[in-house]
């Protein structure tokens, strides 16, 4: 017999929250790998903008012949209160002397890592994800410069970034891995996360593929 759905039990009701543990990882132009993670402290706010898969539908015989979707983009919001000093090349900046910076320069390629909090109705401490992205790039933000007041706010930077996908072996390039740790093993988690934070060697970015690997019994 076949047991009947049911909705709402007990621990089931899940949610997701929070954005904590950033790591900047800039791309080096001529290895084509990404340079040594830095903490990135004061982030408030990453947020998902994909776009693209679009429907357009081929017509035949005055029926909806079949239904071709464009390539999906993938792209976010990303404002924090403060920044690393190595963004400041992926912002389009440059210091030829120290203290002196100079914009509108190039802008360098990076990989980002950040992880969202899980919980459910029983426990608000459940898990976590962690989100690696690939190929980002970021555009020039607007920064408001206001006035000391009575109810004064910490300037706050956003950028818009754009990514451009990395190849996979047996699926699409892709420019996002998400790691769920209530469905990984926790010593194969616990790798990925001695990689991108450091420890007994410098932080870094591993490649999809490499991640990949680090879950073979997941």
């Amino acid at each position: 017999m076949v047991a009947a759905l049911t909705w709402d039990g007990a621990g089931t009701r899940e949610y997701e929250t929070g954005v904590d543990k950033g790591v900047l990882y800039p791309l080096n132009a001529t290895t084509h790998l990404y340079d040594t993670g830095v903490a990135w402290n004061g982030l408030t706010t990453i947020t998902e903008t994909p776009s693209g898969a679009a429907s357009n539908k081929q017509y035949a015989d005055n029926i909806a012949y079949l239904n071709l979707l464009s390539a999906e983009i993938y792209g976010f919001d990303l404002e924090a209160f403060t920044y690393p000093d190595e963004f400041a090349a992926c912002d389009g900046t440059v210091e030829p002397q120290p203290g002196v910076a100079v914009g509108q320069q190039d802008r360098q390629t990076f990989g980002l890592s950040y992880r969202t909090l899980i919980g459910n109705d029983e426990d608000s401490s459940a898990g976590y994800k962690l989100h690696l992205v690939y190929g980002c790039l970021a555009s020039p933000s607007q920064k408001a410069y206001a006035t000391v007041n009575d109810s004064p706010a910490a300037l706050s930077f956003k950028w818009t970034c754009t990514t451009t996908p990395v190849a996979v072996t047996g699926h699409k390039p892709t420019s996002l891995i998400t790691i769920d740790s209530t469905k990984v093993d926790a010593t194969d988690l616990a790798s990925l996360e001695a990689m991108l934070y450091g420890g007994s060697s410098a932080a870094q970015l591993p490649l999809p593929d490499a991640v990949i690997a680090l879950f073979p019994g997941t």
